[in-house]
């Protein structure tokens, strides 16, 4: 399992938006842009479903799922590869109805992707690009 080190965690931050890849049984990719998400812990991160239904149909089909987060202003960015759940209550769903109700009150929370991060690659350009971290 990968950490997120200091860096990658100010990237997501910072980050003014996700890139969130998905793929069904048959391996038929799906990617769509995020804009809420927090970094739960040193192994976790959260996306809020807003608009989420084929990402959904798929992590019930495929839990292995991929996130991009980038910040524009240094170009550093990073790809987080893992396994996702969805939850759509408890404390989690509650914060993150908060999170949305207080960014873009005309919006509304479905449910939350909890990703347990397994692997960590650079995508800043550069010579790490690629380079796995961990």
């Amino acid at each position: 399992m990968a950490g997120l080190t200091g860096e990658v965690k100010g990237v997501i931050e910072k980050s003014k938006g996700w890139a969130f890849a998905t793929s069904d049984e048959n391996g038929i990719p799906n990617v769509v842009p995020i804009a809420f998400g927090k970094v739960l812990s040193e192994s976790q991160v959260m996306l809020i479903d807003v608009f989420m239904d084929k990402s959904l149909e798929n992590i019930t089909e495929n839990p292995k799922v991929a996130v991009s987060v980038w910040d524009m202003e240094t170009l550093k960015g990073y790809q987080l590869k893992g396994t996702a759940r969805v939850e759509t209550n408890g404390e989690l769903f509650d914060e993150a109805a908060k999170m949305v109700k207080s960014m873009m009150p005309q919006l509304k929370a479905k449910g939350v992707v909890i990703i347990d991060i397994d692997k960590i690659y650079v995508t800043s350009p550069g010579p790490d690009i690629g380079k796995e971290l961990g």
